[in-house]
């Protein structure tokens, strides 16, 4: 299977099938990361109307990622099992239910309800790395998959941007912002259904075709010969699945928080307006666009020069330096320089999730659906328990300071992962 895989990345071809699925992988996440945080821009408006205290907010951002740990846990599996081209159809499709839903919400908690429902279309995220991985050569897999996540991610930012201006065209029509906010969230969730369409039209599972047929042929699938449960328990027995947990929890949890918290934290705390606090905050996830690809693309130079333990290394180093970041963007008090601490961070974050999922495809490919859903599910529980850090010390600013230490101690979990000389070869790095 591997001498399909494309070995390098012909970014303006539609030709083949890893280019498809690599162009229409990240467009499907990009529309469902826009449907994820498509909210958090206008909380502002909303926690206005429905008399949100600080801990309802916390609560709902809590519920916006709590869901997610499980749903990624159970895609990366399905994917094994079904194939990717049938997972990823299946969530845009059900997704779309709730993301269509939060537009009805009449009090809090039928808000925090659909809002849980949301969350489910953040395990997005690891059928785009499982695709992508089954996609390419190991010599540009960390590239593909930092590429497509970051571009997907991209999704994010925009909503941060868009969304309150997107609010303001409605409420330009003459609609009220009461209503307005209503209008705005109903183009994410239209938006799935047409990208769910597209996915199942054009994309396969693998390069020699879709698991269904190849099973039925008796062809060999790697990473999917069984898939379900199998998948699971093999990669949950692997403890560097467990170490990368941890540091996706460090790195992509705190780019959800940051989502989730941004736009609140520049109104509240530096007076901003709602549109300049979108702008500001959706700067932050717009990074993933080159960051996160920069991170992944670094990792296989590496890999080429090194071994597989570059890689770790890299991960590691960004780790740091996304810690110390995190630090100085709670302690700015002016805005223009809380926006380029913001970036400094940010940038970090987004490539050491880019170099984390440069290193998924090398713990374990005969698992890989299991090893890409319970690392992507550590991303949750990172942003879940920085939600109920937030909702204990009731403080933003304080909340982030003990992160930005949490982050520096977890970068200890991304340097042992390191594998044995024999693993870390340069060949199986950069074949």
């Amino acid at each position: 299977m591997a001498s399909q895989k494309a070995t390098r990345i012909a970014l303006f071809s539609l030709a083949t099938p890893p280019m498809r699925a690599f162009h229409l992988t990240w467009m499907a996440f990009f529309v469902c990361f826009f449907a994820w945080f498509a909210c958090a821009p206008l909380m502002p408006v909303i926690k206005g109307e429905f008399g949100l205290s600080l801990a309802q907010v916390a609560n709902i951002n809590i519920a916006a990622v709590a869901i997610t740990i499980l749903v990624r846990l159970i895609v990366g599996p399905l994917c094994d099992r079904y194939g990717p081209r049938k997972t990823y159809t299946g969530l845009l499709l059900l997704g779309a239910i709730p993301v269509l839903g939060v537009a009805a919400s009449q009090s809090y908690e039928s808000f925090l309800f659909f809002r849980l429902g949301i969350g489910a279309v953040g395990a997005s995220f690891v059928i785009t790395q499982y695709h992508t991985s089954v996609m390419f050569a190991p010599r540009v897999v960390g590239t593909a998959n930092a590429a497509a996540a970051g571009w997907g991610n991209a999704g994010g930012g925009a909503a941060q941007a868009l969304m309150p201006l997107l609010l303001g065209a409605v409420v330009m029509l003459g609609v009220s912002e009461s209503l307005g906010w209503r209008v705005a969230l109903l183009v994410p969730g239209v938006l799935m259904l047409v990208m769910a369409a597209l996915y199942w039209r054009y994309t396969q599972d693998c390069p020699e075709g879709n698991y269904s047929d190849l099973r039925a042929a008796g062809t060999a699938i790697e990473g999917g010969k069984k898939g379900g449960w199998d998948s699971f328990k093999a990669a949950s027995a692997n403890y560097r699945v467990w170490l990368l947990f941890v540091t996706y929890g460090a790195c992509f949890g705190i780019e959800i928080f940051i989502h989730n918290i941004a736009a609140v934290y520049y109104v509240d705390h530096f007076g901003l307006s709602l549109k300049s606090a979108g702008l500001a905050a959706g700067s932050f996830g717009l990074l993933a666009l080159f960051a996160r690809a920069l991170g992944g693309w670094m990792s296989d130079k590496l890999a080429l020069r090194g071994n597989l333990n570059s890689r770790v290394t890299l991960l590691f180093m960004l780790m740091i330096g996304e810690g110390v970041g995190l630090l100085w963007f709670a302690k700015v008090d002016s805005v223009t320089y809380a926006v380029i601490a913001m970036l400094v961070f940010g940038l970090f974050t987004h490539m050491a999730c880019g170099a984390t999922y440069a290193l998924v495809p090398f713990i374990d490919s005969k698992a890989l659906g299991g090893v890409a859903g319970i690392i992507g599910a550590g991303g949750n529980v990172g942003a879940v328990a920085a939600g109920f850090l937030m909702k204990g010390t009731g403080d933003i600013r304080q909340t982030l300071i003990i992160l930005s230490a949490l982050v520096v101690i977890s970068a200890l979990c991304a340097i042992a992962v390191r594998f044995t000389r024999e693993a870390a070869e340069p060949n199986m790095a950069a074949a």
